[in-house]
C-alpha cells in the first residue's frame, strides 16, 4: 500500500481524535438563554465578564452577574 492510500484515512482519524479532545460547555444566563461553547469559557475577567466562542464561531462576552450556570455538556 502506498502513501497516497494511507493519507486520507490518517487525516480523517486525526480530525476525529482532535474533535474528541474538546469538551463542549453550556453557559446558561439568568434569563434562560443558553450558549453551547467549544471549550470551557474564560473565567471571569478583570472587568467582570465571561468570554467564549460559541459553536457557530461567534465571540460572546457576557457580564458575570448575568451567568446562572456553566456546566460541561455530556
Amino acid at each position: 500500500m502506498n502513501m497516497k492510500n494511507l493519507g486520507l484515512p490518517l487525516v480523517a482519524l486525526t480530525f476525529l481524535l482532535l474533535a474528541g479532545c474538546s469538551t463542549q460547555t453550556v453557559v446558561t444566563l439568568q434569563n434562560g438563554t443558553q450558549y453551547l461553547t467549544k471549550d470551557t469559557p474564560k473565567t471571569k475577567t478583570a472587568d467582570g465578564f465571561y468570554e467564549f466562542t460559541d459553536i457557530a464561531g461567534k465571540h460572546v462576552r457576557v457580564k458575570a452577574d448575568d451567568v446562572a450556570t456553566v456546566r460541561k455538556e455530556n
